[in-house]
């Protein structure tokens, strides 16, 4: 097919798309200006418009892309060209109209929302009555020109296109397949917008604590298809009604199994729940470290009953507080952040970090920290907006990211990013430049992952099957004590409580209904003022948070429900522990295990010390409705918006 025919069958498509490219471009000129002093705060003027041309070729390659791959098809017969020419024109002048509209209501619904066009454009329409009276009553003026416009640009796209000079030239079927897979690459690239693992999404536009701010790089008609797109993935997830529990009565069981009493200062409702969390008092607040370490079960944890694969964490152990018996809330990374950054409870939805509902105003302990003067941070040696973390972290209170993109010459870079040696050295770095300003940051490693790309020459390779990962395992621990032996000789040793922690133990399968030693993890909190101590008792994920309030020296305010383990009462575990697996939830509860099944009975099992769930017939009504209401409470909290930063 001569290339002259390729172009004059593509040229009035990739004008349009051009003028299209404009139109979104002047709206973000626009916006940035409306909002200047924002984003001037931010000093992010320059990222956000080369992110905006980003994400407006995403847009584009979305929409036009139907027309790119199937324009040549329609021009390869009569009947086909008629049919095609006239579903084209209707199809570009409707996506025109839409995007239009969206794109031009955004200033208002950024007044009134303080965010781009999300999920709630969609479903007001559910209510057009009011929706309506709204509009007619205080936006007529506004909604009429908005929708005029709308109509003008998509009539415009219409008769440019009805008016292609080139509208006639035939193409034969091979030239069509022969376009075909170069026109399909070409999109997907676009689409893509990166040759990385992970398509970009709306977290590589994240850049800042101001969560608007962080969505100007977008346009509305993209970001309103990808919360459409993040609310039906999300409806797939919805929490199966593992059985039925008044919402007070939830609240009220909650309160009670969370030592919540009428003694402390309390907001316990379904438009907040906040409590006063008592701590031990300090002369100043010390700085606090989380290291979470990817994927490490107990199985590799000497001191914990496993393998001697972990010499360094095993030392750190015997100087610091070893919970012999945590288990992780679920087998994801995100699902390790949401119970240790947050404090919430594991639910069959995705974690927090992704959900739509909790990218603004959540509570975490960044959150809270930050309120309190402390410096912020993430850093990670992958790329942060893997599973949407770098967007839900600076929209909930880490003030700084560091990722792949921030390491100058690293020592090595594998698949997952840089060397955990390298982001030791990093986090060292950062640390060491604190000075007096209390900091926390969130530590996240990457090497213990598949494939397990490591550095050669730093630990012996350990042969068999499993190999791989117990050499892995082996490094993780490796880089580990040679962070440990700079962390203590630094300035900001004597001032800091350390915790190590794994995000969810590895191979979570097997028999039992619920792998229950599976979930089971290593966790050591070494640093400042911290005695040896070993609690041997259930702990879960989830207590971390009030726990290291407590460490570092910090009373606030929060609706976090896990234990502190530093209260006499909790000093031998918490005694209780969330797990959740695909669909189902376990409630784990001296050594008796509450497993909830969707539309079904839930099911009582006695944990045997081998691992082995038995199926306990005696019943026990008051664990499973404690099982119950732990499993609707977090939905609850998402569905009310309660989990949030006091304001």
């Amino acid at each position: 097919m001569p290339l002259t025919s390729i172009i004059g069958l593509y040229k009035r498509i990739t004008m349009a798309a051009l003028v299209f490219f404009g139109m979104l471009s002047i709206s973000r000129l626009f916006l940035l200006a409306v909002n200047w002093g924002r984003v001037e705060e931010t000093g992010g003027a320059g990222f956000i418009l080369l992110q905006g041309i980003r994400f407006d070729a995403i847009l584009i390659a979305m929409l036009f892309g139907p027309v790119y791959l199937l324009k040549p098809w329609f021009h390869t017969g009569d009947a086909l060209h008629r049919t095609g020419s006239a579903l084209i024109k209707v199809y570009l002048a409707m996506v025109t109209f839409l995007a239009f509209w969206v794109e031009a209501s955004t200033a208002s619904f950024i007044g009134e929302y303080d965010s781009r066009p999300n999920y709630l454009f969609v479903e007001y329409l559910r209510y057009p009555g009011e929706v309506f009276s709204i509009l007619t009553g205080f936006y007529f003026a506004e909604t009429l020109a908005i929708t005029l416009g709308a109509a003008f640009s998509g009539w415009l796209m219409f008769r440019y296109i009805s008016s292609d000079p080139d509208s006639d030239v035939r193409v034969p079927v091979r030239g069509w397949f022969g376009l075909l897979p170069f026109v399909a690459l070409v999109l997907l690239l676009m689409i893509r917008s990166t040759l990385d693992h992970r398509p970009v999404n709306p977290s590589i536009a994240a850049f800042s604590q101001d969560a608007m701010v962080n969505q100007l790089p977008l346009n509305s008609p993209y970001s309103l298809l990808y919360a459409i797109y993040e609310h039906r993935r999300d409806a797939r997830d919805e929490p199966h009604r593992y059985g039925r529990m008044g919402d007070e009565e939830v609240m009220v069981t909650i309160m009670e199994e969370a030592g919540i009493t009428g003694d402390e200062q309390s907001v316990v409702s379904l438009s907040t729940m906040h409590h006063q969390q008592a701590t031990r008092v300090r002369e100043k607040p010390h700085n606090l470290v989380i290291i979470l370490q990817e994927s490490l079960g107990a199985e590799f944890v000497h001191s914990l009953g496993g393998e001697d694969l972990m010499p360094e964490l095993d030392k750190l152990a015997s100087q610091g507080i070893l919970l012999q018996r945590l288990y992780a809330t679920g087998t994801r990374s995100a699902r390790g952040i949401e119970a240790v950054i947050t404090g919430f409870t594991p639910t069959n939805r995705r974690s927090v970090v992704k959900l739509a509902e909790t990218q603004s105003g959540f509570f975490t302990l960044a959150g809270l920290l930050a309120r309190q003067g402390y410096e912020t941070s993430f850093i990670y040696g992958g790329e942060s907006h893997f599973d949407n973390m770098k967007r839900f972290f600076l929209n909930n209170g880490f003030q700084r990211v560091i990722d792949e993109k921030d390491y100058e010459n690293p020592s090595y870079l594998g698949s997952w990013g840089v060397s955990d040696e390298d982001l030791f050295q990093r986090a060292h770095e950062e640390f060491d430049r604190s000075g007096s300003q209390p900091f926390f940051s969130l530590v996240f490693t990457s090497s213990n992952h598949k494939p397990f790309d490591i550095p050669e020459n730093r630990v012996e390779a350990v042969p068999g099957t499993d190999g791989p990962r117990k050499t892995a395992v082996r490094y993780a621990d490796y880089a580990l004590g040679r962070y440990f032996e700079m962390a203590a000789e630094s300035r900001y040793w004597e001032d800091t409580v350390f915790l190590i922690i794994a995000d969810h133990g590895v191979r979570v399968r097997g028999a039992n209904l619920v792998p229950i030693e599976r979930f089971r993890i290593p966790a050591v909190i070494v640093g400042a003022g911290i005695e040896p101590q070993r609690i041997p008792g259930i702990s879960s994920q989830i207590d971390m948070l009030p726990t290291l309030l407590s460490l570092i020296g910090v009373s606030a305010s929060h609706p976090a429900i896990g234990r502190d383990l530093t209260r006499p009462e909790y000093a031998d575990g918490s005694g209780r522990a969330m797990m959740q697996f695909n669909a189902l939830q376990a409630y784990l509860e001296d050594d008796r295990v509450v497993v909830l099944q969707a539309n079904l009975e839930p099911r009582l099992f006695k944990l045997g010390s081998d691992g082995h769930l038995t199926l306990d017939t005696s019943g026990d009504r008051e664990l499973e409705r404690k099982a119950l209401a732990h499993a609707l409470w977090g939905p609850l909290m998402i569905k009310h918006q309660a989990y949030r930063m006091m304001k």
